[in-house]
């Protein structure tokens, strides 16, 4: 088969990974791609936002399979472009990705079929946002509708901080017209954990769970960012809760993205709170998380071509999901100064260090090729990833490789899975 990959971070370098592995690709084209899946891919220079040269390209080369990473193009419907031309797509069409591209659809879909998530209330206008909050209970969250690169969410502990962040996503723009609506959310306590998922349109198979890592700094201070680590799978993550969100949450949100004429086929990332009153849905997404495709893909055993043409052709029932008895660790190299302002373009040294090896992983984010040398190319670099055969092992595996990479002004957080030592 020849399939294409859309999209050019850390989670695509992670999909093509895994496709690199099955027996059924042939040739991996990839758009627009980056330095480090341009080793195992054919990178052509199309943005993942321009569909009709994706469409073009896909049918001069006769590509059997696209492959849509990023949420962008999904939620702005290429699925549908692809499809209208007769070509094979993994990733919902544009009327089902709204589940990532509005948190008021979302919200508003939980309320309606009883999927358990924090109380809310939608805004349009700052001046009801802003009366609102007079009464509200805090700590609260606000939320910016649309996609907004995973850094529009503001937990506000004072009134004060709560008015600024309505003036800040809904005046100012500061997420674009991604704060155009405000959803103010409950604020709720607990620990984080995602879980992936294939979906056909009628069939839900969870992928093992992670736990993300999105402030900037050590201790969970800072701006919110993408995400600047993660681990697999999530102590967490127990039997008994696992138990709860296949009852509530997981075929629930099928069910309903089915019963709204929206059938959903593709991946379904849930981020879920771990409440003293059960888990609850802190949000969706329509594609794999980044960077927690890079600690789960590693240690999934399917062929992940034969998964993704399942959830197409609606047998997704037809496949068993199988995952490696260990753990991942994935450590995000960044650029100083990331996510507010940061340089580009230095020189990065010590990639080499990862070749040939099957339990150090080295994903590229942000880099491209320089007059023959790779260099930097966006506030995440890398994603060093290290399997073991636990937590803590992975853990001081991917810390160890993180020291092979040196690039000017390389900046990580040094408590990535801390908390796994809390509870082992």
């Amino acid at each position: 088969m020849k399939i294409l990959i859309v999209g050019s971070g850390g989670r695509e370098h992670a999909i093509a990974a895994s496709v690199a592995k099955s027996s059924k690709a042939d040739k991996i084209y990839c758009a627009p791609g980056n330095a480090g899946i341009a080793q195992i891919a054919k990178c052509v220079p199309i943005g993942a936002m321009e569909f009709d040269k994706l469409a073009a390209f896909a049918k001069e080369k006769a590509i059997d399979l696209v492959v849509i990473g990023m949420d962008d193009p999904l939620v702005g419907g290429l699925t549908d472009v692809l499809e209208a031309e007769g070509i094979r797509v993994f990733g919902p069409r544009r009327n089902a990705a709204i589940l990532e591209g509005s948190k008021a659809f979302s919200k508003d879909l939980m309320k309606k079929y009883n999927i358990p998530t924090a109380a809310y209330e939608t805004f349009d206008s700052p001046k009801d946002a802003l009366a609102y909050l007079e009464q509200a209970p805090l700590p609260i969250v606000l939320k910016a509708d649309g996609l907004a690169l995973g850094k529009g969410v503001l937990i506000c502990h004072t009134l004060e901080e709560a008015k600024a962040g309505v003036k800040t996503i809904m005046e100012d723009k500061q997420f674009g017209d991604a704060g155009n609506r405000l959803v103010i959310e409950e604020f709720m306590t607990g620990r984080e954990v995602s879980v992936l998922s294939f979906v056909d349109g009628k069939t839900i198979k969870t992928m093992t769970s992670a736990q993300d890592h999105k402030r900037a700094g050590d201790g969970d201070t800072g701006l919110n960012t993408g995400g600047m680590g993660t681990f697999s799978p999530s102590p967490f993550y127990t039997e008994e809760v696992d138990e709860f969100c296949r009852n509530y949450i997981y075929q629930a949100t099928v069910d309903a993205m089915a019963a709204e004429g929206r059938p959903f086929q593709g991946i379904i990332f849930f981020g879920l709170m771990l409440t003293e009153k059960g888990p609850r849905v802190l949000e969706y997404n329509a594609r794999f998380g980044d960077p927690e495709a890079q600690v789960v893909l590693p240690r999934m055993k399917n062929d992940i071509v034969e998964v993704m043409e399942a959830c197409i052709d609606g047998r997704l029932d037809t496949i068993e999901l199988q995952f490696e008895d260990n753990a991942a660790v994935c450590v995000v190299l960044a650029s100083g100064g990331y996510p507010v302002s940061y340089e580009k373009g230095f020189p990065i040294s010590g990639l080499e260090a990862f070749e040939g090896r099957n339990d150090y992983f080295c994903f590229h984010a942000g880099t491209k090729l320089s007059d023959g040398q790779i260099v930097t190319n966006g506030g995440r670099v890398l994603g060093i990833t290290a399997t073991g055969a636990d937590l803590k092992e992975a853990r001081a595996k991917a810390y160890e490789a993180a020291e092979w990479v040196s690039f000017e002004k390389k900046y990580m957080r040094h408590d990535i899975g801390k908390a796994i030592d809390d509870c082992l």
